[in-house]
């Protein structure tokens, strides 16, 4: 790799370590070929890389790019997994892949611009994925508003049944008559009769007879 070469590596190293929104260093020693491509798979569904770059080239990318806590990890074999996704998945994807590998092992990183060292990485390992952790969101937030519909389709369902016992009611007991208004009972009411004139009284003293 000629001069060119090694400074086109340190640019691109430090352009991902800027873009990446985590690093994780990892001793890879006994990691094959083959194991090292199903790795890179397993770490494509987080949206990361792993990448094996020479120390001295990482150190100047490191540089570069203003990530002096990536510099301490560069002692021994060295391999970094730049994590542009799913951060918690990223590093579950290593872990599990830790297991099944004896000498494979976290070295550190950093998340956001902060350091990590080993054991917090594996705790971030033990976090749900982002799409779980989505998930949980929908559930909690869906709750309340499933509730809701619910209870206005049992109110909607009560009050039609309400009214269907209404209209049955009224098929069965024939149409209620309408009472009539006020207007219509001043129409229909015969006019009273005109008291009879009072009968003049009889004088005192004339006679009931005519007289012969």
């Amino acid at each position: 790799m000629n001069r060119d070469q090694k400074t086109a590596v340190v640019d691109e190293i430090a352009a991902q370590i800027q873009e990446a929104q985590a690093v994780i260093a990892v001793d890879y020693r006994g990691t094959s070929v083959p194991d090292a491509a199903e790795l890179r798979a397993r770490l494509r569904d987080a949206d990361a890389t792993f990448r094996v770059v020479k120390n001295s080239l990482t150190e100047r990318a490191a540089d570069k790019a203003g990530a002096a806590d990536l510099k301490a990890l560069l002692e021994g074999p060295t391999a970094f997994t730049f994590v542009r996704g799913d951060a918690a998945a990223a590093a579950k994807a290593l872990n599990d892949f830790a297991r099944t590998h004896e000498t494979f092992a976290f070295k550190g990183g950093v998340l956001d611009g902060e350091a990590l060292d080993v054991e917090q990485i594996q705790a971030i390992a033990r976090l749900p994925s982002r799409d779980a952790l989505y998930g949980q969101l929908v559930g909690v937030v869906a709750a309340p508003i499933t509730g809701l519909v619910r209870g206005l389709n049992a109110l909607i369902a009560g009050l039609a049944s309400q009214l269907q016992q209404i209209a049955d009611q009224s098929l069965i007991g024939g149409e209620t008559p309408r009472a009539p208004s006020s207007d219509e009972d001043d129409q229909d009411a015969e006019p009273a009769a005109d008291p009879e004139p009072p009968q003049p009284d009889q004088a005192e003293g004339e006679d009931s007879t005519e007289e012969e």
